[in-house]
């Protein structure tokens, strides 16, 4: 397991917490160099703090959803980094109404930030990527993309929204050597799983493929994604583009 990616040059946004931090950790243990980015700047100073190896890391702010922010953050990373191998689209928020309750303003956040913030991300680091050996850029789908989950409508086109866009980018740039793949998480402690607001009067009956089998549906552990991540984003990977790989505990069993 140790030294897949030793040298390898990587950009993670969502590193603030939850999958993103665990992903940060996973790579540097693994021997990637990572430029760590979020919105949340206090978060990235907790990342840093709790990684083994904060020699190897940088932390920037970016707002994704911003395209002068994405592009600085690409533009950094690769200036810091002497290139980018690896992008991980980690970073997303969730929110929750009813579909006839939801406001224009929430759904245009949720797919700003999820959908176009992933679009702008891979947009700015495609030049560098492309310009790597065997480079790849894991973005992240959910199984509410596949499943239904009720209340979360612009949550989940969001996610239905990447991952064709994930495979339109794994078909263009395959012959430029680029691998493109969906990493598709179930239910995972994260502060955005921990802090969801559900309506009032949710039906919580409905809710019930939300969580896997695992563990007796316990929630997972971003560090259950993270092995993943690091896995696709390897040589063990590269058999593996254009496709949805689940970590969901047997949730769409």
């Amino acid at each position: 397991m140790q030294g897949r990616h030793d040298g390898r040059r990587v950009l993670v946004t969502g590193a603030g917490s939850g999958i993103g931090r665990g992903i940060v950790l996973r790579m540097l243990a693994e021997g990637a160099r990572v430029v760590a980015g979020d919105i949340d700047e206090q978060g990235l100073k907790d990342t840093a703090a709790a990684a083994d190896h904060a020699d190897r890391l940088l932390t920037v702010p970016v707002d994704i959803a911003d395209q002068t922010s994405a592009r600085t953050a690409c533009a950094t990373a690769a200036d810091h980094l002497g290139g980018l191998d690896v992008l991980v689209n980690a970073a997303g928020i969730m929110r929750a109404a009813h579909t006839h309750e939801m406001s224009l303003e929430v759904w245009n956040q949720v797919i700003g930030v999820n959908l176009t913030g992933t679009f702008l991300m891979c947009r700015a680091a495609l030049p560098t990527l492309l310009r790597a050996d065997h480079p790849v850029i894991v973005n992240f789908s959910s199984t509410a993309a596949f499943g239904s989950n009720p209340y979360m409508a612009a949550y989940s086109a969001s996610k239905g929204g990447i991952n064709a866009f994930t495979h339109s980018l794994a078909l263009e740039y395959v012959k430029q050597g680029l691998r493109a793949v969906n990493i598709v998480p179930g239910g995972i402690s994260t502060g955005i799983t921990s802090n969801l607001a559900l309506p009032a009067d949710a039906d919580w009956g409905l809710m019930a493929r939300l969580t896997g089998w695992i563990d007796g549906g316990m929630l997972g552990d971003p560090a259950d994604v993270a092995g993943v991540v690091a896995m696709v984003a390897s040589e063990d990977g590269r058999y593996i583009t254009g496709s949805e790989i689940r970590v969901d505990g047997g949730a769409l069993m």
